[in-house]
């Protein structure tokens, strides 16, 4: 008799914590193409369009990494203003599709350093890039199973031609034994 009574009480307050209006103070989840999180302070995507970068704060983000350039067709041009306005960091390291080169991993390592216990969004266009980068620099410099640390890079592409002729290439220059698959 004390459980029905007990439930029959308890009723209202749960219907009204289940309203949309107790959960208005938590923000929608986080939209972008091909998201992938990597861990509570790592998440990696395709472009997301200016009304989402525009909340990147409310989702605890303190920080942009762009990994393609600004000239891209699908390029939210005032990324960068957008970003900074909001009170987050913007790191802007144009790699050419075609060419990524290990200039690009030195400067992606230094920004990550830079970084270190922020919440850090990665993109490009799609997430290939950006896949592939963070996949490195969790093997290489973050010391993870390469094979753990792919799984992030397959929800999204399986790197063929120069990319996994770069990340094979960046490997065996740290010693890491993995073929990409």
């Amino acid at each position: 008799m004390h459980c029905t009574r007990r439930t029959a009480l308890l009723a209202p307050l749960a219907a009204v914590l289940s309203t949309p209006a107790a959960h208005a103070a938590e923000p929608a989840r986080f939209q972008a193409p091909n998201l992938v999180e990597i861990s509570p302070t790592l998440v990696t995507c395709g472009q997301p369009n200016a009304a989402a970068l525009k909340t990147l704060a409310a989702h605890g983000f303190a920080a942009d990494i762009y990994l393609a350039p600004l000239t891209v067709y699908d390029a939210v041009r005032d990324e960068p203003e957008i970003v900074r306005g909001h009170g987050l960091e913007f790191v802007h390291i144009p790699i050419a599709f075609n060419e990524p080169d290990e200039a690009d991993f030195a400067r992606f390592t230094e920004a990550m350093a830079t970084l270190r216990e922020r919440k850090v969004l990665v993109h490009c266009q799609v997430n290939m890039r950006a896949s592939s980068m963070v996949f490195l620099h969790r093997v290489i410099v973050g010391r993870e199973a390469p094979e753990a640390a792919y799984d992030a890079v397959t929800k999204v592409w399986s790197p063929n031609g120069t990319w996994r002729r770069f990340i094979v290439t960046m490997l065996q220059r740290h010693q890491v034994a993995f073929e990409p698959y």
